[in-house]
């Protein structure tokens, strides 16, 4: 298991979050489906880009096959509870983030799988939350084991961060979590993933 000296994420989330997604839960699911596809995508876009890394390839398209099942089990959710996924309405969060990385190689490859580990950071502590929090045991078990699988995730790409740049990615890590940390506080709160 990875070790690393800096928590993550790097600050809690403000506790009105999870008041404000009980208050509605259908619209929390729905941007979870959202953010399941995005990260089975965000993976798989790994794949497209650095062909040539066979082991991160493995690594990340096992991740890619896990974050689809997670789509399933999200959209069979929603039907559980008659609800209509909605249309994506973008990831201000996620996008701020892919703002922060670096454009030229190696550094973009280790600041996109910094940036991934910190999304499936956050992620896992705002599903924890939710399955403490859900009052229905099957939801909340279904969210307990999501946000276990989004800290084997996050993880992953911290392993594969180490792998790409040993000498600078805890550096890195820090200043971009950070970075996280300043957009999370400053994004409105609502009830979403991020």
């Amino acid at each position: 298991m990875l070790a690393t000296a800096l928590p993550l994420p790097l600050t809690a989330t403000r506790p009105a979050w999870l008041a404000v997604a009980l208050a509605d839960l259908d619209a929390v699911h729905q941007d979870h489906l959202h953010c399941e596809r995005k990260a089975a995508q965000s993976a798989l876009s790994l794949v497209r880009s650095y062909p040539d890394r066979a082991e991160l390839v493995l690594a990340v398209a096992r991740l890619a096959h896990e974050e689809t099942a997670h789509v399933v089990q999200v959209s069979q959710l929603l039907g559980r509870r008659g609800v209509d996924a909605t249309l994506d309405h973008g990831d201000e969060y996620a996008a701020a983030l892919r703002e922060l990385c670096r454009r030229r190689e190696p550094e973009r490859l280790l600041d996109r799988l910094l940036v991934f580990a910190l999304i499936e950071a956050r992620s896992a502590e705002r599903l924890a939350l939710l399955a403490g929090a859900i009052p229905d045991p099957a939801t909340a078990a279904l969210y307990k084991a999501l946000a276990a699988a989004e800290v084997r995730h996050r993880d992953t790409f911290l392993e594969l961060a180490e792998q790409a740049a040993p000498a600078t990615w805890r550096e890195r890590l820090a200043e971009l979590a950070r970075a996280e940390a300043a957009i999370v506080d400053a994004l409105p709160v609502r009830p979403r993933i991020h």
